[in-house]
């Protein structure tokens, strides 16, 4: 049975004020399939799209979707499911699911998928137990089929950041990694003086014990190293020596 997602509201009613912004040029630009009366158009609301679910980070052409861009340039899909597609690729999944928590996840889809923040923890927590309970394609499909996204961007419009009332854009100010995820990589890097890194190398050095053979004492023959002298034969190797001989 699935587990229906839990109540939350907005920690400030300023998520919800219509007409709250102000324009600027931080407005952002609105690109709708509707609006594109050629190829060029199309190619533009395709970078837009990229630009919002990918983030300004990775626009790199290894991670355009070809099938993808060939089917909503055929018409064969809407624009609300190519923001689908993208968020289900594993380009997304690389970049955002396996290097944040859930909690994060939900944080960074949101900004993505519905062009605001999340509101608070608890609707951090109600997302995550989607996420643990359907999978993250799961979540995806509620985010994109929910009325918000119906009612702001339908299915033709490339979602976009829609409360711009602080920092800067969510595609330019969401980095891969969360602080946590960053003290983590923090704490596995080598630090001068850590107790730690002595540690875990004095426990990498690999000693090999020295051999010893065993041996019969009793079987031994000890060399004759005495030495035999005559008479006259001067004790030092220097024959011109003046000491007496022996």
């Amino acid at each position: 049975m699935s587990i229906p997602l839990l109540t939350y509201s907005p920690t400030s009613q300023n998520h919800r004020v219509s007409g709250y912004e102000v324009p600027s040029e931080d407005t952002p630009y609105i690109y709708r399939l509707e609006d594109c009366t050629d190829n060029n158009d199309l190619e533009q609301l395709i970078w837009a799209a990229y630009r919002q679910v990918f983030s300004e980070h990775v626009i790199l052409k290894s991670s355009r979707q070809v099938d993808l861009e060939s089917q909503l340039k055929n018409r064969v899909i809407t624009v609300r499911d190519f923001i689908r597609g993208l968020a289900k690729t594993e380009t997304y999944r690389k970049l955002v699911i396996e290097t944040n928590s859930n909690y994060r996840v939900v944080d960074i889809s949101l900004k993505r998928l519905l062009g605001r923040a999340s509101y608070n923890q608890d609707e951090q927590i109600a997302w995550s137990i989607k996420i643990a309970t359907e999978g993250f394609d799961g979540f995806v499909d509620q985010v994109v089929d929910s009325d918000e996204y119906t009612t702001n961007f339908g299915d033709t419009t490339v979602p976009y950041q829609r409360r711009r009332y602080k920092d800067r854009p969510f595609n330019l100010v969401t980095p891969r990694y969360g602080d946590y995820w960053r003290d983590r990589l923090d704490e596995q890097s080598y630090k001068p003086g850590k107790v730690s890194n002595f540690l875990d190398m004095a426990r990498s050095i690999s000693i090999t014990p020295a051999q010893f053979n065993k041996v019969q004492v009793d079987r031994i023959q000890i060399p004759d190293t005495s030495r035999s002298s005559s008479a006259g034969v001067p004790v030092s190797i220097n024959p011109v020596a003046s000491f007496p001989s022996r």
